[in-house]
């Protein structure tokens, strides 16, 4: 299976930010160490041309040339320096070469990436360009120059915070389904309708959550019955596990596996790819988020196995081998 990552361009930034940095590369070295049978690759740098998909060309310009005024800088979160406009690049690059793999082979990575907070004209959320709102417009030129046909995109954000971006860039477009399940109280205050939005209660936990996930998942195939999509972007944020600091919500490493595998299982399923990304995580110990993320993309690995028609691969040391009895998945 493949991966991508983008963590040797790290961002210079100030002492105390909350921002956490360092889990990309330490989530690399974990993938090396634990999950080996991941062929990892360092992400291209996404282009003006395929920037400008999904993002204006005075944003593009904006961020490429350091004109970002101190006020979208605050928005955004990061100060402008020619690593972040970079590192920004290569975070949607790596979506899109995710997404090209996972047509040709089921299910691919990025090790990063999760952006759904950057609008079509400004960066917010400690997002700057939105990189599944690029990787899913490239992949519909691409496959309509190829086969002339139509292709119908679906985003599964379980990130704990509403893609409100990703929201706000689709909401005209019908070929491209958003769905979030969110914290009802968390970032962004203000929220954009998406076309399925699950706003759940603080202190939300495992079967709570996955109960409104089988739902969910079960509205998508409905409302796709007739024509279902062709490639899905599924951000597996971390930020629900009932340690984060910004999460609010209260899943346990075991809920999110459940939560991973329901998701992986029901795309693989109905035969459709999915390129995943690893989106927030803000555990009050880095080490913690780095598990959760190690154990999706395990799930992710087991899936892309399905596909190949491979034995599933053995659980890594440090894997749950088993997780807490939860209600059948909606298959």
């Amino acid at each position: 299976m493949q991966a991508f990552h983008s963590d040797h361009f790290v961002l210079p930034l100030p002492a105390g930010h909350r921002f956490p940095m360092p889990k990309y590369r330490l989530l690399r070295d974990a993938v090396a160490r634990e999950l080996p049978q991941l062929r990892v690759c360092e992400a291209p740098a996404a282009s003006d041309g395929e920037l400008a998909l999904a993002h204006t060309p005075g944003w593009i310009q904006a961020v490429a040339e350091g004109l970002l005024t101190p006020a979208q800088q605050r928005e955004i979160g990061f100060p402008w320096s020619p690593r972040m406009a970079e590192r920004a690049r290569r975070s949607v690059g790596a979506t899109i070469a995710a997404a090209r793999a996972a047509l040709a082979e089921g299910v691919a990575a990025n090790l990063a990436g999760g952006t759904h907070h950057a609008y079509a004209d400004h960066g917010a959320g400690w997002c700057v360009f939105n990189d599944t709102a690029v990787a899913a417009r490239l992949m519909q030129a691409e496959w309509h120059r190829r086969r002339h046909s139509l292709l119908r995109v679906v985003v599964i954000d379980l990130d704990v915070h509403q893609g409100n971006g990703t929201a706000a860039i689709f909401a005209d477009d019908p070929t491209v389904f958003t769905l979030s399940l969110h914290g009802e109280r968390n970032y962004p205050v203000r929220k954009e309708a998406g076309d399925l939005d699950v706003a759940l209660p603080d202190g939300c936990g495992d079967e709570a959550y996955l109960a409104a996930l089988d739902d969910a998942l079960g509205r998508l195939w409905s409302r796709h019955a007739a024509a279902p999509p062709g490639l899905a972007f599924y951000l597996a944020g971390a930020d629900p596990h009932e340690d984060d600091r910004l999460g609010r919500l209260k899943l346990s490493a075991a809920g999110l596996v459940e939560r991973d595998r329901r998701v992986f299982g029901a795309l693989r399923d109905r035969g459709i790819p999915v390129a995943v990304s690893m989106a927030g995580g803000y555990g009050r110990e880095v080490a913690t988020t780095v598990a959760i993320h190690a154990r999706t993309l395990a799930q992710a690995l087991a899936s892309w196995h399905r596909w190949q028609g491979l034995p599933a691969p053995p659980p890594a040391p440090d894997m749950p081998r088993g997780v807490a009895p939860v209600k059948q998945s909606v298959r």
